[in-house]
């Protein structure tokens, strides 16, 4: 088989057997004609589809890079790797060159963060709407519901006054939370990322959601070291944290996307913002060094001029003669 009965093949396959929209199958072919220009570029002729070898297609990825993003790059291999499949249940070829391939890192973007209104709203969601939105359950399953909307707001609570990561929310013991040794409540992080201790101070708002869930604790049926324990008693899993914050957003009609690691986003950002600075807020968060911390909570540039001009002595001498 040719390249164009191939591509011809692979357009009616796309079409008819994998009902894909006209759009989607262009994409994939205009991807797989870009393979089959850049090898006739390099070799000077077609490259015989039974040769086709991995070797060509990252010859193809690596042309690309400096002008085309990850996933753009990303993309072009995917429908690369869905042309050979075509061509081995064909049997042009024995085996898919582009399965081993690994695509580029696509950069993880920040979770945009929550406005403080939003913040506080969600973390008070559980408590004030929790239970009239419940109102056709049973007895005992209000009961276990209101149990875990008091668990809910706790949690939430606890890393958006902390800044914890989820895992490290999730791995909490009861003893990692220490109220004799300071006047301000400390939550102990002993398993940081990185194997990395830290201590977090605890503010009264959210201390005070946290005592609430400890006073019903038991009745989870927990019997174990976990702090934030599941309706069977056992550790609060990270996913489980994920679907929590997610269900409350859309209970409390908030428009953002929240989920854990943006709560964790808006405790860095607001503290900022609210003056902190960026040495204080990277032991908070733990990272390892500055630069994360100052990727992490993109400073506003209304944060960046009110500290120049408090800072700066020209600015200082400026304001003076205003």
């Amino acid at each position: 088989m040719d390249w164009d009965t191939a591509l011809a093949a692979f357009e009616t396959y796309l079409a008819v057997e994998r009902a894909y929209s006209p759009k989607t199958v262009e994409v994939y072919l205009r991807d797989v004609a870009a393979l089959r220009a850049h090898l006739v570029a390099k070799r000077g002729k077609d490259v015989a589809l039974a040769k086709l070898s991995a070797l060509e297609i990252r010859s193809q990825l690596a042309a690309l890079f400096g002008t085309n993003g990850a996933a753009t790059i990303s993309r072009k291999l995917s429908s690369v790797r869905a042309f050979c499949r075509f061509l081995v249940k064909r049997g042009v070829i024995a085996g898919n060159p582009g399965a081993a391939i690994r695509g580029p890192k696509k950069p993880k973007g920040l979770p945009r963060a929550l406005v403080v209104d939003e913040a506080v709203h969600l973390v008070e969601v559980p408590l004030k709407i929790g239970r009239t939105s419940h109102r056709t359950l049973a007895a005992h399953e209000q009961a276990r519901h209101d149990l875990l909307r008091i668990r809910d707001a706790a949690m939430m609570d606890l890393i958006y006054a902390t800044g914890l990561r989820v895992s490290e929310a999730c791995g909490l013991d009861l003893t990692d939370l220490d109220t004799g040794r300071y006047t301000t409540p400390i939550v102990l992080v002993r398993h940081g990322k990185g194997n990395k201790s830290r201590e977090v101070p605890l503010v009264d708002q959210a201390y005070a959601s946290v005592k609430r869930y400890l006073a019903v604790r038991g009745q989870l049926g927990a019997t174990g070291a976990a702090l934030f324990v599941n309706a069977q008693g056992e550790r609060l899993t990270p996913r489980s944290v994920q679907r929590m914050v997610k269900r409350w957003t859309i209970a409390g009609g908030i428009y953002a996307a929240a989920t854990p690691h943006s709560l964790r986003h808006s405790f860095a950002t607001h503290l900022l913002d609210g003056g902190a600075d960026l040495r204080s807020i990277q032991e908070l968060l733990g990272h390892a060094s500055l630069s994360s911390t100052q990727i992490y909570t993109k400073v506003s540039l209304d944060h960046l001029m009110k500290v120049y001009d408090d800072a700066h002595p020209r600015a200082r001498t400026t304001k003076k003669l205003r």
